[in-house]
């Protein structure tokens, strides 16, 4: 990705064979991310999928990797 992103971002999250959207909201005060940022990030996946914290996952748009993260809590 080149381009900044913001609240509402909705790539897909590739957990390990399975791509599900899910839509991103910053923490207060984050306004954007810059490529090369390193963010928490809250997201809400359409789909619910099994899942564990620690697991890690890939930001991908368009079929195209632009970021990786790892589940740091999973909110019910």
């Amino acid at each position: 990705r080149h381009t900044p992103f913001f609240n509402g971002y909705r790539p897909q999250f590739y957990f390990r064979t399975t791509d599900v959207t899910g839509v991103c909201t910053l923490e207060d005060g984050v306004e954007m991310v810059m490529p090369g940022d390193n963010v928490r990030v809250e997201v809400e996946l359409i789909t619910p999928i099994a899942m564990e914290e620690g697991l890690r996952f890939a930001i991908r748009e368009g079929g195209r990797t632009v970021g990786a993260g790892v589940v740091s809590k999973i909110i019910e």
